[in-house]
């Protein structure tokens, strides 16, 4: 049996097709993977290879969104948000390394943590998050949108260090949101969303 022809209208065709796939995937791998910055070694010491904190009080920057973390270092240097280790790091930083910055960790894909949440508090902390309406801001998943953090997988430790700061008013860089928020949470509360979010 012979094998069937292809007729040259088609063929060519799919050579077109075919490279347009293959300079469209080139092109996307391009976008999700930008060159790491210069200024990221200084990152490192603190969260870790590509953001991938495996120190529970330094927060996972890996997949974060680039609009939050760029915000967040611009609020570190101009003062609306301050930390003894970040505030330094961000004052020297210019716009375009703080834009390159977040566009690098946002691209990286956010680790498994070791946690082990407990399946009460997670289960309670869920019942708390859906009573908040976390998702309104966060959305599905508590994966984050634009200036709003994604919450999934972050270290717990973290988390209950920012809703006890936000409920205290240590940390006011949230345009009141997240204030308002945490002062109806209880200790035990912030406990369980932190399993919960953690987990995730």
């Amino acid at each position: 049996m012979s094998a069937m022809k292809v007729p040259p209208r088609r063929a060519s065709c799919q050579s077109v097709m075919l490279a347009l796939m293959l300079t469209l995937g080139v092109g996307h791998a391009k976008a999700q993977a930008p060159a790491v910055p210069p200024k990221a070694e200084a990152c490192v010491a603190c969260h870790g290879p590509q953001g991938k904190s495996t120190v529970p009080q330094f927060p996972v920057l890996a997949g974060q969104g680039a609009r939050y973390l760029y915000l967040q270092l611009r609020d570190f240097q101009e003062g609306r948000r301050k930390n003894e280790l970040m505030s330094p790091q961000a004052a020297t930083l210019t716009r375009d390394e703080m834009r390159a910055l977040a566009d690098y960790f946002a691209a990286q894909v956010a680790p498994p943590l070791p946690f082990k949440p407990d399946p009460e508090k997670a289960r309670l902390g869920k019942a708390k998050a859906d009573e908040t309406l976390c998702t309104m801001c966060h959305l599905g998943g508590l994966k984050g949108q634009n200036e709003i953090p994604r919450l999934a997988g972050q270290h717990y430790d973290y988390i209950v260090k920012q809703l006890s700061d936000f409920k205290a008013r240590r940390r006011t860089n949230d345009a009141g949101n997240m204030t308002s928020v945490a002062n109806t949470l209880s200790d035990a509360d912030i406990e369980n969303l932190a399993h919960y979010l953690a987990g995730l």
